[in-house]
């Protein structure tokens, strides 16, 4: 690749970097800070689902930029491994976490009495341990699947298996890490789509319980195509290289490229598709915002002051730092407690994908 192709890999990958740490940060700040994550099923496989693209976005996009754009690989044998290992573990988790994401929420609409005693905080613990055990089954073998080895006085890191163990390892992955969760979404979706559209509603002659029901399959439906989409791309890439013809030239190295950057952007989209479409969320969005700036103002304030104090005199500038700090605690205190400040209810259903839910 030409300097100006280097440039745009760099530009596209730190956008891709950038969107995806604050995008999946601002989740992970609006549903810790509204304190109802361990209270509800969707919010803590949301939370899980963020936590997996979020580690994805640090340990992945870095490390492939200057894949595409360095001679070789500069982070030694250790992080050659490593990298991968987290490439795919995070992978699984996020594949399998959008599999029980889409598995729950048609229990909670298909079945929102008979499910309760199922979709309790507590299960979706368990649900979520066993996610990350399964990835970790499942992708620890790509800690020695890589090498680093020199080619043409260059370290490159590249698969160091034999063939056919590389065969069956790149399948496996294809179907339990793709074909599996995309089959478990579909039907889920599939058969939340039709009981939207087909159940008896009492509310079905108002206009906002259709707009409603409306909304809920637009976003179950961008869920599923934008996970299909982004991450098919990638696994096409490897299984023609192992099964098929894919000789190394311009069009596939650019073809190869735009792989790594659908499945990369995969975690940035999720963050909008299962939060900022929720404007509970967009209201947690905004009170984060809010916290942040009023800290800092609180910080400026607390320094004028300390700079304002008489040199010389220490004790009296600690006592004025002391009593700034106390009526700041006061002050948030006070905040808290005012009358007109917003409900807890407000944050309850914040990232809840589906606004309906029981």
């Amino acid at each position: 690749p030409t300097t100006y192709e280097n440039a745009i890999v760099c530009v596209v990958f730190s956008l891709i970097f950038l969107l995806g740490t604050v995008g999946n940060s601002l989740v992970l700040a609006v549903l810790l800070r509204s304190g109802q994550v361990g209270y509800n099923t969707t919010n803590l496989f949301i939370l899980n689902l963020s936590v997996a693209d979020f580690f994805f976005i640090i340990f992945c996009v870095p490390f492939q930029a200057t894949i595409y754009s360095l001679e070789g690989w500069v982070f030694g044998s250790f992080m050659c491994k490593a990298v991968h290992f987290f490439i795919n573990l995070t992978m699984y988790a996020s594949s399998f976490t959008l599999a029980a994401v889409s598995v729950d929420r048609y229990l909670a609409i298909r079945y929102p009495l008979r499910s309760r005693e199922l979709r309790t905080p507590c299960n979706a613990v368990v649900a979520m341990v066993i996610i990350w055990g399964l990835s970790l089954v499942f992708a620890g073998p790509y800690l020695s699947y890589y090498d680093l080895i020199d080619f043409e006085n260059s370290n490159v890191c590249v698969p160091g298996w034999e063939e056919h163990d590389r065969k069956v390892l790149d399948t496996c992955t294809f179907v339990f890490g793709y074909v599996i969760p995309v089959l478990i979404v579909s039907l889920s979706y599939t058969r939340t789509i039709k009981y939207l559209w087909t159940a008896v509603d009492p509310l079905d002659g108002m206009s906002e319980s259709k707009r409603a029901k409306r909304k809920v399959t637009k976003m179950i439906i961008i869920v599923t195509v934008l996970f299909c989409i982004c991450w098919l791309p990638y696994h096409v890439v490897i299984l023609c290289y192992l099964y098929g013809d894919f000789p190394f030239n311009q069009t596939t190295y650019a073809f190869r490229l735009l792989s790594h950057c659908m499945a990369y952007a995969n975690s940035c989209l999720n963050p909008i598709v299962y939060a900022l479409v929720s404007k509970h969320f967009r209201k947690g969005f905004k009170k984060v915002f809010s916290c942040i700036l009023s800290k800092k103002g609180r910080n400026k304030v607390h320094v004028v002051n300390a700079a304002n104090t008489v040199p010389g005199f220490e004790a009296g500038s600690t006592e004025v730092s002391q009593m700034n700090e106390e009526n700041g605690r006061q002050n948030e205190r006070e905040m808290v407690n005012r009358p007109h400040a917003e409900p807890q209810d407000a944050t309850m259903n914040i990232t809840v994908p589906f606004q309906n839910q029981p």
